[in-house]
């Protein structure tokens, strides 16, 4: 009795679901929380399985956040000495900050605010461009984690490695298109915004731009949402995909809004702490080790859970023998599809 009990917290029941048809969830909302209930400590074995993909993207953060900081304590500290007057030694500033600050002195006051901004745009451009190669590698990982997360959303069997091996294998060419595209993306975005910011100051309609070019971000970052989930689900060609998954993104914005905002919890409260509290480095911790343990694997779940509906509502619902509402007890028909997406065999 015992080792099936743990055989079943362990590895689910393969081949059927984990509730009786009395007991099957009646709705989307009842279905997630009792997925992730049954799903909590894979999701973190999960996460632990895959985590070192990630690592260098919360790093590459993490490193700058801490020099952007340093940097600013440094500076405080500096105008604070200038300002009653003390004597600036190395332990306020070396030889070589004191040459940087010395640039940003005006009338033998420090200019603090012209500083921190660029010291802030030195450490945005530095972020960006270590991204690059940090984002593109969590392209195929990230198929991965959408193919066993679909699954477990939607009350189905999947084992942690093999499955997330196949779908790696078999997605590792489309995963790693998206990853490359959103690699650069930031780059881009902040070179584009800065361009035409300068552009701005001299003629006001170049804010136009400036402010489509964010637009254009923020879209291709919702559509992320979708992009991995339909990869795995359908057959489709890279245009497909990209086609689709804008498509859904735009279509959905206030869910694909929300959702992102929600992905993005523990980051803003993060951010506000390290702004307003004396309690952020602490939260770095919080946060770092909430990453660590299920953050990346319990996002992929919930987005999971969310286009496992969209998909039966828009596009499962319009292919003919294609089973919906998986892991509910009633199946519904809704009315609008999307003809590109073909299902794979699975479906």
């Amino acid at each position: 009795m015992f080792g099936r009990m743990m055989n079943s917290y362990y590895y689910g029941k393969s081949g059927k679901g984990d509730f009786t048809p009395d007991d099957l969830p009646k709705n989307r909302w009842e279905l997630f929380w009792a997925m992730l209930r049954v799903r909590l400590s894979a999701l973190v074995r999960l996460n632990l399985m895959t985590i070192v993909a990630f690592l260098p993207y919360f790093l590459v953060i993490l490193i700058n956040v801490m020099n952007l900081l340093t940097g600013w304590s440094n500076a405080v500290a500096y105008q604070e000495a200038l300002a009653s007057g003390a004597e600036i030694t190395e332990e306020i500033a070396s030889p070589a900050m004191q040459t940087v600050y010395a640039r940003y002195m005006t009338d033998g006051v420090f200019q603090l605010g012209q500083y921190a901004q660029d010291m802030a745009q030195a450490c945005l451009w530095t972020t960006v461009l270590f991204l690059i190669p940090a984002i593109l590698i969590t392209g195929p990982v990230e198929a991965g984690l959408a193919y066993v997360c679909r699954n477990w959303a939607r009350d189905e069997h999947a084992f942690i490695w093999s499955d997330f091996k196949d779908a790696v294998k078999d997605n590792w060419k489309q995963g790693l298109a998206i990853s490359a595209i959103t690699s650069v993306f930031p780059a881009i975005i902040y070179v584009c915004y800065l361009f035409y910011g300068n552009m701005a100051e001299q003629r006001v309609i170049f804010m136009i731009p400036q402010v489509l070019v964010i637009m254009i971000g923020a879209i291709w970052s919702l559509s992320l949402i979708y992009f991995y989930p339909l990869m795995v689900n359908y057959k489709l060609t890279f245009s497909q995909l990209f086609k689709n998954g804008l498509i859904l993104s735009v279509g959905r914005l206030p869910q694909s809004v929300g959702l992102k905002l929600l992905s993005l919890t523990m980051p803003i409260i993060c951010a506000v702490l390290l702004l307003f509290t004396s309690v952020g480095l602490y939260a770095i911790l919080v946060i770092g080790l909430f990453y660590l343990l299920i953050g990346v694997s319990l996002n992929r779940f919930i987005y999971a859970s969310y286009t496992n509906a969209i998909f039966d509502k828009f596009i499962n619902s319009k292919i003919e023998g294609v089973r919906i509402n998986r892991g509910m007890s009633e199946e519904t028909d809704d009315d609008e599809g999307d003809e590109d997406a073909e299902p794979t065999s699975e479906e």
